[in-house]
Order: structure tokens, then sequence, then C-alpha cells
């Protein structure tokens, strides 16, 4: 469980991170370097958001392909060929020539080899989590998968240290012409981990004993997921919209609205700083609150994270808007803190919705799913109310009816924490 747990965080680590580097790129370097330089700025940054949102359009096709493969061939299998992919393309955005080179065929570009990190991560999440539930002891099912949970983090951290250390001693003119490139070319030597979950990591007893024979292979684990478990791939897309909403508007729109587009004039250290520092609080927060989920139950701490993020979201711009580092840093600190107590049992929680012969498919339409209804337009609306209003009122009541909708759809779940995932479909077993 030590190594399982270990490649779960390192499978998504390397994952968020290539998937970050984007978001982090597409608020400080894309709307210069691949759109018209006659762009008005508010244009130019939302025309590079919604490069970033195909992504997310991308991430339930990827679910739907990696789903079918990893209910077909195993968790092993899909997870090594997304990290594959996701290495090759972020490699190649890296090396991608500006609009001034290229013209119109550089955002043409760039939006394929984002639909391309949007497949790899639409089918990665499945893999790496399931690798690590399906083995786990059924009393420490959060604890273990939010280790691959926290792994976003570590993947916001390397992404944002990335663009930090890539940028000292740097004038704004080099990190905006090569500087940015090293981080996105940086991650092919990321491959490798593929090769070694490939060569290293069995396949889960839980699958292979629920592997479906040649005769009944016809059928699509993906149809058969919708099929016999609609309302629960609705409700847990329900569940991650308020998570992912959350957490994009962490990561990626308060940078964006603490610099030009906020019209702030803050330095982008003082904002990368950050969201450093509330990675690094953050990552330890997603395996405590993964490990009480055990103990009190999934739906409690979810619940629980969501009902206080909705109200901290009202504190969270003003504390920004002081332009302290120190008021900054605690704002989105805390906000990270309360989205851990509802990512951090997330893991467990969708993945003992679904039987074994339908779980990769079910759980990665729901995650993915939310993800789209969630953090694909999360920075697009923050920034166009911020462009109507000029006001960061909308932007918190926005967010807080996301935390609203997380809240309701997972009280209308059945609490899973002592569901036998070795059934043919899950069964409550009470508490002990």
């Amino acid at each position: 469980m030590a190594r399982l747990a270990c490649i779960g965080l390192a499978g998504t680590s390397v994952e968020w991170y290539d998937f970050f580097l984007y978001g982090t790129a597409s608020a400080l370097v894309f709307p210069t370097e691949f759109f018209p330089k006659d762009l008005p700025p508010i244009v130019a940054l939302l025309a590079s958001f919604t490069t970033f949102a195909v992504g997310f359009i991308a991430r339930p096709v990827g679910a739907v392909l990696f789903g079918h493969f990893g209910d077909r061939a195993g968790r092993k299998t899909a997870l090594v060929v997304a990290l594959t992919l996701m290495g090759i393309a972020t490699t190649l955005i890296g090396l991608l020539p500006p609009y001034r080179m290229m013209g119109a065929l550089a955002p043409v570009l760039l939006v394929v080899l984002r639909f391309a990190q949007g497949l790899a991560i639409g089918g990665q999440w499945g893999g790496a989590v399931l690798l690590i539930v399906e083995s786990a002891p059924p009393d420490k099912r959060g604890f273990y998968s939010s280790f691959a949970q926290a792994g976003v983090q570590v993947g916001v951290l390397l992404a944002n240290g990335a663009f930090l250390l890539a940028g000292l001693g740097e004038s704004g003119e080099a990190f905006l012409t090569w500087v940015w490139r090293i981080p996105f070319v940086a991650s092919l030597a990321f491959v490798g981990l593929a090769l070694f979950v490939k060569a290293k990591i069995e396949e889960t007893a839980a699958f292979c004993a629920q592997r479906p024979p040649e005769s009944t292979r016809r059928r699509s684990p993906v149809l058969e997921a919708l099929r016999l478990y609609p309302r629960n791939i609705l409700l847990a897309a329900g569940a991650f919209v308020g998570t992912n909403i959350v957490f994009y508007i962490m990561i990626t729109f308060v940078i964006a609205y603490g610099s030009s587009a906020g019209g702030l004039n803050l330095p982008r250290t003082m904002l990368l700083s950050a969201v450093l520092i509330s990675a690094l609080f953050s990552i330890p927060a997603h395996i405590l609150f993964g490990a009480l989920s055990d103990y009190y139950g999934r739906r409690r701490i979810f619940m629980t994270g969501a009902a206080l993020e909705a109200i901290w979201i009202f504190l969270l711009f003003p504390l920004i808007e002081t332009r302290s580092f120190p008021y900054i840093t605690i704002a989105i600190v805390i906000g990270q803190l309360l989205n851990a107590m509802m990512y951090g049992p997330q893991a467990a929680l969708f993945a003992e919705l679904f039987a074994t012969r339908v779980r990769y498919s079910g759980a990665s339409l729901g995650y993915q799913v939310g993800a789209v209804l969630g953090g694909a337009l999360a920075p697009i609306i923050a920034t166009t109310l911020l462009a109507e209003y000029h006001s960061s009122v909308g932007i918190s009541a926005y967010v807080a009816t996301a935390c609203i909708i997380s809240f309701v759809s997972v009280a209308l779940l059945k609490e899973t924490s002592r569901v036998e995932l070795h059934h043919e479909a899950p069964v409550s077993l009470g508490r002990p």
C-alpha cells in the first residue's frame, strides 16, 4: 500500500503539473504570445482562458475512452497510456512557435494540444485512484486514496514553482519569449514515470476477480455504467462542481485578478508565492480529511467543507484587495484547506459508488462531467463578472452557489465508507 500510495501521488502530481502549467500560462503568457497584439487585454485574457477551457471539454471524452479501456484492459494499462500522452502533449506546447511567427495556426495548434492534455487527464485520475482504492484495506480507503488527491496540490506546487523559478533574474520580455517554455519541455522526462508504473505495479485483485468473460465484453462499460448508475453519475458530477470551481478560482483566476485584469497591479511573484504556500498547507490537509472520512464518513466531511467554503468565499476577495501579501496568503490558504475537506475524501467516495466492472467508467464520468460544468468555465465566468460589475461580489455569489450545489448533491448520496467493493454491485454493510 505504501508503494501504491506513492505511485498514486506521483502519477497525479505529474499529470496535474502538466495540466496546471497551462492554467498558469493562460493567465501570464498566452494572451500576449498566442493572440494578436492589437486585442484589448481583457479580450486576449478571455481568449486565453477559452483555450484553457478546451482541456475541460476533452476530459469527459477522455473519461469515456479511458473508462472503456480501463474497465476492459485494466487500471494500470490505462494509467500508463494517459501519463505518456500527457507528457508528450505538454512538451509540444513548450515547443510551439508564437503568433508572430505562425499567425492563426499558433492558437489552433495550442487548442489541439490542450485537447490532448484534456484527454489524458480525463483518463489518468480513474487509473491512479482505482489502483489505490481497490487495493486498500476497507477501513483505510479514504486515507490511502487521499494521496492521489493530494497530487493535485503537488502539481500546483510544481507548476507554479517552476514558473516562479524560471522567472527569477529574467526580464519580463525574456520570460514571455522563452523562459516560460522550460517547465513545459521538462515534462518529457515524466514519461519515465509511465514506464516505471508499467514495469513495477501489478493490476488490482478486484479488477482481475471481476474481469468480464470474453462472451460479455461486447457490452460497453460506459453504457453499462450509464444504465445502472445514472443517478450516482449525476450526483457525483454535482458534488464536484463546487470543488472544482473553488479550486480554479484559487489557483488561476486570482493570479489574473491580482494582476492587470483585476487592476490591482500586484507583482506576479507575490501571487504565485501565495498560491504555492496554500498548496503546501493543502497537501497534508487532503490526507487528513481523507483519513477522517474513514472514521466519520465521506458525506459528513465533504458537506462540512462545502458549507464553510460557501461562507469563506465572501471574505476571500476583500482580503486579496487589501494588496497585503500576508492577507492574500491567508485568504487563499484557508480557501484551499476548506476545499481539501471536499476533495480529500472524494476519490474513495466516487469509487465506492460503482460496481467493479464499470467503476473506472462511472467514477471517471462523474468526475470529468463535474469538471466541465465547474472548472472549465470558472475563469471565464469570473472574468466576465468582473468586467461587467467591476466588483468581486458577483464572483463570490457564483462560487457560493456552486458550493451549495455540491452540498446538496452529496446530501442526496448514501454513505459509502462501509461499502464492500468486491461485490457485483456496492452493498452497504452498515457502520461498525
